[in-house]
C-alpha cells in the first residue's frame, strides 16, 4: 500500500518535482558518487547508518541507507524525494524550495542542500546496493 504525502508536503514537493525528475536522471560521474558519499557521512549519518561510515551510529528508530536499499522496492523514489518526507522538512533547507513549515523553528540543527546535492546522494545510494 502506498501512502501519499500530507497534503502540505504535497504543495512543497509538486512545483519541484518535474526539475527534479529531470535533474536526479542525468548521468553521474564517480566524482558525484564521491561527493554523494560524503554528503550522507557529513549531513545524513547523525540519523541514519551510511554505509560503512558509522555501522553502530543512527538513531535506533531510524533505517539504515543499505536497509532501505535491499528491502525497499521503491528506495530510488525515497533518496529522490527524502527532502520531503518526513521528519525531512522540519530541518531541511533545499535550495530554491520553499520550507512547507516555515513558520516553525527546526527541530534540529539546519541542514542546507541543493537539488544537485540530492542528485549525489541518490548515487551514492546505489553503489550501496552492491556491498
Amino acid at each position: 500500500m502506498r501512502i501519499g504525502l500530507p497534503f502540505y508536503m504535497s504543495l512543497f514537493f509538486l512545483p519541484l518535482s518535474y526539475g527534479a525528475c529531470l535533474l536526479l536522471s542525468l548521468p553521474v560521474a564517480a566524482d558525484d558518487i564521491k561527493r554523494g558519499q560524503l554528503l550522507s557521512e557529513k549531513h545524513c549519518s547523525r540519523c541514519h547508518v551510511v554505509g560503512n561510515f558509522n555501522p553502530t551510529g543512527g538513531i535506533s528508530s531510524t533505517p539504515s541507507f543499505q536497509l532501505l536499499v535491499k528491502r525497499r522496492p521503491d528506495y530510488k523514489e525515497r533518496f529522490e524525494t527524502f527532502y520531503a518526507r518526513r521528519p525531512h522538512p522540519a530541518f531541511l533547507l533545499i535550495e530554491g524550495v520553499e520550507r512547507p513549515l516555515k513558520h516553525v523553528p527546526p527541530n534540529a540543527h539546519p541542514v542546507s542542500l541543493t537539488i544537485d546535492d540530492v542528485r549525489c546522494i541518490s548515487a551514492f545510494i546505489e553503489t550501496l546496493k552492491k556491498e
